[in-house]
């Protein structure tokens, strides 16, 4: 029998245990979910495309967000980095772009700022001397004054850095900086490929250079007068740019614009995007999914003390039944599940953890995911939830980008591969 005082130490660890951040490789909580997302693999796929084609590939990948991505791009950055590639990964929403507001400008700066800080062996002359030709235009914009005559790579990083941090921090700036980089933007990428090629020329034979452009699936949509939105300028009408770099890269980009009507005109610049879809916790017709649920205990069992991952039941919830239910709530979605597991804990005194600290874990999401539902569109969630399928709308696409839509995959028996939508289930309550 516990004590309070360790009882308090249990639920402390189990609560950070279930913080929603991404999986470094090798991570003991990670748990392979290929089985009940119709079998994709971004090591295999993605990884495979980089490492056979002779040609520069540029591919998209995408799935909700807090869906998994990111863990699933870490291994994939190991996976190469243990064939002898080099990697560039960054996370362009943490240090140099706002969701909110981005633009093509804003994914360049940060490509070159990463690629140089990652590349040390690298003549970095190329980048300094564009930089030092365009210092004069940014210097009253910027604000500070730089002497780069020696063109040293620590003084072109930190003026990058600048750069970067002002168009993220910066909405007083950031159209400014733009306006005098967008004329320049063909000749930053010719001494960017310049760079790139000193690179790889260092390398080994049949070794690759991989940059991976992480969360750019989360900016934000706005959607012009025209009906055209913002992820169709950055994505279609600056594909020829994203596509220049003399190297490999992995974008990934919003799901909504790959559900949209411009989805062929993507795959026919890119190829075909990967999605990674939500964890099938329920079938079409609405019975729970076995394998699904098993898949979401086995996260959940991973994430717990060593002690108690062998007694979910009775030891860490009171019963299958509310087990269950805080599974299929999460609708396979991870960011939820491990949300809803944190709620549920901070409403528990003691384990286990009893139907209405669930419940009300479940009530709080709810809460959320209505508060995202303007009242027009119910109507709209109730067509997908009957039909399991969505238009090809700009309301479809942003209920997709919020999740209040989520899809599934699977393989068929004969391994034929289906994709379907359903409302998230936190919902369901309100469309009865």
């Amino acid at each position: 029998m516990l004590t309070l005082q360790q009882m308090e130490a249990y639920l402390d660890e189990m609560y950070n245990s279930f913080t929603p951040t991404p999986l470094q490789p090798g991570d003991a909580r990670y748990v392979d979910c290929r089985a009940v997302r119709g079998d994709e693999d971004v090591v295999e796929d993605l990884g495979r495309t980089v490492r056979r084609s002779h040609d520069f590939t540029q591919q998209l990948y995408t799935g909700y967000r807090g869906s998994g991505k990111t863990t699933e791009l870490l291994r994939l950055k190991k996976d190469l980095e243990e064939r002898g590639h080099v990697v560039v990964y960054f996370a362009a929403d943490e240090e140099d772009l706002s969701v909110q507001d981005a633009q093509y400008t804003d994914i360049l700066l940060a490509c070159t700022r990463h690629l140089l800080r990652e590349l040390k062996d690298a003549n970095p002359r190329p980048i300094m001397a564009w930089l030092q030709a365009r210092w004069q235009s940014l210097q009253d914009v910027m604000q500070t004054e730089v002497n780069l005559e020696e063109l040293s790579l620590e003084a072109g990083l930190s003026e990058f850095a600048k750069l970067t941090a002002a168009v993220r921090t910066e909405p007083g700036q950031r159209q400014k900086i733009r306006d005098r980089l967008d004329p320049h933007t063909e000749t930053l990428l010719q001494a960017l490929n310049t760079f790139i090629e000193d690179a790889r020329r260092g390398l080994p034979p049949n070794k690759k250079v991989v940059v991976i452009a992480d969360n750019l699936d989360r900016i934000v949509p706005i959607f012009r007068e025209n009906g055209r939105s913002n992820h169709e300028e950055i994505f279609l009408d600056r594909a020829e740019q994203l596509k220049a770099l003399a190297c490999h890269v992995v974008y990934t980009v919003p799901i909504s614009l790959v559900y949209s009507h411009r989805a062929t005109d993507l795959k026919d610049i890119y190829g075909i995007p990967q999605v990674l879809p939500s964890i099938m916790v329920h079938q079409e017709q609405g019975e729970p999914y076995a394998p699904g649920l098993a898949i979401l205990q086995q996260i959940i069992r991973r994430r717990l003390p060593e002690s108690l991952r062998d007694n979910l039941v009775p030891g860490v919830f009171e019963s299958e039944a509310v087990l269950q239910k805080l599974c299929l709530r999460s609708g396979g979605y991870v960011r939820d599940l491990v949300q809803l597991m944190q709620e549920a804990i901070t409403k528990t005194d003691t384990l286990p953890i009893d139907g209405g600290a669930v419940q009300r874990a479940v009530d709080n999401l709810r809460d959320v995911y209505r508060r995202a539902v303007e009242e027009p569109w119910w109507a709209v969630l109730r067509q997908v939830r009957d039909a399991k399928q969505i238009d090809n709308d700009n309301l479809h696409r942003s209920l997709l980008f919020s999740r209040c839509i989520l899809e599934y995959r699977y393989l068929d028996v004969e391994e034929r591969k289906h994709t379907w939508y359903d409302v998230h289930p936190v919902l369901w309550k309100e469309l009865a």
